[in-house]
């Protein structure tokens, strides 16, 4: 049963009986929740992230963790706890672990950028084949490595709760790769993975084959993240062709890979017959015009799905653009797109600055911004993006939830 919303004091009792010493930026956070009049009937998220720009914070520790948990035992409107950017380590990880082996609330945990290590992993995943409330957890940036990686995929096999799981930036490997994909060929639950940055010391592509082979039979999987795995065209052709037979998927995060005009043709026939991917992002590999007319073609006559396509970086010029450009005036489901670091002359600069004028490209829908220069167009840059908020949140209040999201909340579960 809930206690009544009195975090603060609880905090400080906890610090006396500890006899561990407050930190004011929890002592602050938790003040502030208690003056939330609808902390008991909806749920709070206790956002302890140690990267304010604004203010500096001390960081949580694993014994200030130690004093947090033992306040939030009992505290069943505590849905969700931010605990990114702190210096949690594997002692951190162990509290944490226990924590979620006795709670029945927690819905979000954010630990990402921390010092958790292998051991620290398995505590976490060990927690997550008993725990039936987590549904989104983000470990991002806490070198797990491969080791580290296995015991998640473990837990996959196990856990039929858990939404989203962000495993970006983890160090985790070929192995665990594989055994991610192998367990999600049976896991019904999982909506949303980040397989961002693994370290490969292959360039035989084994990974995306066992990636695509589970995306032939998975039906859950709405969002997936492929960032950093040096695939080629021969990847991109494996994954099309499962794709082919996936009606889930609606996000494909293909950023940063050795992507070219040849493996763009796949994606073009793909679009020309897929009815359910919505977000596309290819920033940074190397399209170039040949691969931007390619998927020009296909999102012009063929595919009124996709919604949202990044194209950042990759080496297009005029033609390539101009021609996307053209697409957006009669495929109107298109309604963001994102193409700074290309090649931009006249007529891309006056295409797009058409669709911004005339509201078919709205501003927050792109990521660049016309203006003149003695009579003549040019494009700046918005810090717009898929990735935006993808390592940070933003704090203002009127900032919309949503906007945290890089995704475009496709997938339901958040933070809030």
């Amino acid at each position: 049963m809930s206690v009544l919303p009195d975090l603060h004091l609880h905090y400080v009792q906890a610090c006396q009986n500890l006899s561990q010493p407050e930190n004011p930026f929890i002592a602050h956070v938790l003040q502030e929740a208690d003056k939330n009049d609808e902390i008991s009937t909806k749920g709070i998220t206790l956002k302890l992230a140690g990267n304010n720009h604004l203010v500096p914070v001390p960081r949580v520790t694993d014994d200030d963790l130690g004093v947090l948990v033992s306040v939030l035992g009992q505290a069943a409107f505590v849905t969700g706890l931010d605990l990114a950017y702190n210096v949690l380590t594997d002692a951190g990880a162990k509290t944490m672990a226990t924590f979620l082996q006795e709670n029945s609330s927690l819905r979000y945990l954010n630990l990402m950028f921390n010092d958790i290590g292998t051991s620290g992993a398995e505590l976490i995943a060990g927690a997550l084949h008993r725990n039936e409330s987590l549904v989104h957890l983000r470990m991002t940036g806490n070198k797990i490595e491969n080791q580290g990686g296995m015991f998640f995929a473990s837990m996959l096999e196990i856990n039929s709760t858990l939404e989203k799981l962000d495993l970006g930036d983890c160090d985790v490997g070929l192995t665990c790769l594989v055994a991610i994909a192998i367990a999600l060929t049976q896991n019904k639950s999982l909506k949303a993975i980040n397989l961002n940055c693994p370290l490969l010391s292959t360039q035989q592509e084994e990974t995306t084959v066992h990636i695509a082979r589970m995306l032939r039979s998975n039906s859950s999987l709405v969002e997936l993240h492929l960032g950093k795995h040096e695939m080629k065209n021969f990847g991109v052709e494996r994954l099309c062709e499962a794709l082919y037979a996936n009606s889930s998927l609606r996000h494909l995060d293909l950023s940063c890979n050795n992507i070219t005009c040849d493996g763009v043709k796949f994606l073009g026939e793909l679009l020309k017959r897929n009815q359910t991917l919505e977000i596309l992002d290819l920033n940074a590999n190397r399209i170039e015009d040949v691969g931007a007319v390619y998927l020009s073609e296909a999102l012009l006559t063929w595919n009124r799905t996709l919604q949202v396509l990044s194209i950042v970086s990759n080496n297009i010029t005029g033609k390539g653009l101009v021609a996307l450009a053209h697409t957006m005036q009669f495929n109107t489901q298109l309604s963001h797109i994102y193409i700074w670091g290309n090649k931009f002359d006249k007529d891309t600069c006056v295409e797009f600055s058409e669709l911004i004028e005339t509201g078919r490209l709205k501003s927050g829908c792109t990521d660049v911004a016309p203006y003149k220069v003695d009579g003549e167009i040019f494009l700046a840059e918005l810090s717009h993006g898929l990735a935006k908020h993808r390592y940070w949140a933003p704090r203002c209040a009127t900032v919309a939830p949503g906007a945290a999201n890089a995704s475009l909340e496709i997938v339901s579960v958040s933070e809030y």
